[in-house]
C-alpha cells in the first residue's frame, strides 16, 4: 500500500471512528460500523455500514431521522479529513447483527464482501 493511501486510510478510520462514538450516545441500538473503499476510484468507491441490532431499530431510527443524522455526521468527519462526499446517502448503508445472523450465520468478513 502506498504512503498516501495508508495516511488516507488511517485519516478515515479516525473520522469514522468519531461519527461511530457520536452515534452509539445518540442513536438506539446502534452497535458499530465499518467501511470499504476502492482507492482508485475514491471517493465514490467508499462504503460505509452502520451496524445495529435489529431491523425494527433500523426501522426506528429512519422514522426519527436518526439515520440522516448519522449520514450528516459522517459527511461532516469526513470533510474534516478533506474527504468530499457528493452524495453521502449513496456512500452509507444500514444493516443488522440480525439479517446478518439470519442471512450468512452471522459472518460480517462475507457478508460484507463486494458482489
Amino acid at each position: 500500500m502506498k504512503s498516501t493511501i495508508k495516511k488516507l486510510e488511517n485519516n478515515i478510520i479516525k473520522a469514522l471512528t468519531i461519527a461511530c462514538e457520536n452515534a452509539k450516545t445518540t442513536t438506539p441500538g446502534f452497535s458499530w460500523l465499518t467501511h470499504s473503499a476502492k482507492f482508485d476510484n475514491f471517493p465514490a468507491s467508499l462504503v460505509v455500514t452502520c451496524v445495529f441490532e435489529t431491523e425494527q431499530q433500523i426501522v426506528d431510527a429512519r422514522q426519527q431521522k436518526l439515520d440522516q443524522a448519522l449520514i450528516k455526521d459522517i459527511h461532516k468527519q469526513m470533510l474534516k479529513i478533506g474527504v468530499v462526499l457528493k452524495q453521502p446517502r449513496h456512500n452509507v448503508f444500514f444493516d443488522s447483527e440480525e439479517r446478518c445472523i439470519a442471512e450468512h450465520a452471522g459472518n460480517w468478513k462475507k457478508r460484507l464482501q463486494p458482489h
